[in-house]
Order: structure tokens, then sequence, then C-alpha cells
């Protein structure tokens, strides 16, 4: 199965973007190396962003049918 990306996801993979490329601009490298990391971590937000925000859909969708079937 693959997961579609929310909003919420694409969001926090837009601000990893921003952080790589600020990463690969940097002459310090221990800065490049945290905004790495925090790039990594936001990816990681973005996958269970999504995650969570389709299985809030798929409950959403299972409480109107149980509604509908009267269950």
């Amino acid at each position: 199965m693959t997961l579609q990306i929310s909003q919420r996801g694409k969001q926090y993979l837009k601000t990893a973007e921003t952080l790589l490329r600020a990463a690969r601009t940097m002459t310090d490298r221990v800065v490049a190396t945290q905004l790495k990391a925090l790039a990594d971590d936001y990816e990681r937000r973005a996958e269970k962003a999504s995650r969570d925000d389709a299985a809030r859909a798929l409950a959403r969708v299972a409480a109107n049918v149980e509604r509908a079937w009267g269950a």
C-alpha cells in the first residue's frame, strides 16, 4: 500500500528541504550537521503526520459507515 503525503506532511517536507539547502551552504560543518539532523527529523515528522492524518480520515469514514448502517 502506498501512503499519500498529507498537506501537513508536505509542509514538514518543505521545511526539511529548506534546512538541507541551508546545510549545503554552511561552511561550519558542525552547524551543517545539526541542520541535516533537523531535516531528517522533519522528514520523520512528515511520515508520521501523513500516517496519522490517513488514520484519522479512515476513522471518519468508518464512523460515517456505521451511522449510515445504524450499527
